[in-house]
């Protein structure tokens, strides 16, 4: 072969050899992002599982094991629980926190579903239990109360006719949506915000967590029978 039609080889192939390339990596990549979209969008599984949710009054509670002073500093020990859907008397979650302090905040991250989400035309939302600090300490290093990414025991129904990937695919996503709020509207989400609860807790109280039909996220305190 020539010096000139190698050359000429080289300058036809590279470009192909290019756009094969790209076209790979397209077909890699393409497929995640449609598949965002379409578990957001178009999924009827996903849809049907978000439909079924029902309206809910009481996701938690928590209550304060023990308080002791050291060093001068007043520390409390809370057991925190969530609670199954719609049957608050069963957990699913049991953490134990000791917090500085006797003022504890709570911080849960709501989601609220569009009526182009839901198949009957009604509003859902989800409520996500973030962490738990006190007054003493930055919010960003509370104790985590639900990891981010991580599916909450209490919405294994949602994934229950999903395949594993797709699970996990919505679970991290619909946590970075509190970081996106462009793509609400795309995925047929109204809001995605934070909220947080804080009381001053003292023993033989239960602090009840209730979810009002607007989404406020509240305490009701009861005697601790």
């Amino acid at each position: 072969m020539t010096t000139k039609r190698f050359i000429k080889t080289i300058l036809f192939v590279a470009p192909i050899a290019a756009l094969t390339t790209a076209g790979l990596w397209l077909w890699h990549q393409s497929p995640v992002i449609r598949t965002i979209e379409q578990l957001l969008t178009e999924n009827t599984a996903l849809k049907q599982s978000i439909t079924h949710l029902t309206d809910e009054s009481q996701i938690g509670y928590a209550k304060v094991l023990s308080q002791e002073t050291r060093d001068g500093q007043l520390y409390t020990r809370v057991l925190f629980v969530e609670t199954k859907p719609n049957e608050p008397l069963k957990p699913v979650l049991r953490r134990e926190y000791t917090i500085a302090g006797d003022v504890v905040h709570f911080d849960a991250l709501i989601v609220k579903f569009g009526q182009q989400m839901v198949m009957n035309g009604e509003q859902k939302a989800i409520y996500l239990w973030r962490r738990v600090y006190g007054e003493y300490t930055e919010p960003n290093e509370g104790f985590a109360i639900n990891p981010t990414g991580v599916e909450p025991a209490r919405y294994q129904c949602l994934g229950r006719n999903l395949n594993f990937d797709d699970r996990q695919l919505f679970w991290d996503h619909i946590w970075d949506l509190a970081n996106d709020p462009n793509q609400l509207k795309t995925y047929g989400i109204d809001a995605v915000y934070g909220s947080v609860v804080y009381h001053k807790l003292v023993p033989g109280l239960i602090y009840v967590f209730k979810i009002n039909s607007t989404g406020t996220l509240y305490p009701e305190v009861v005697p601790d029978l």
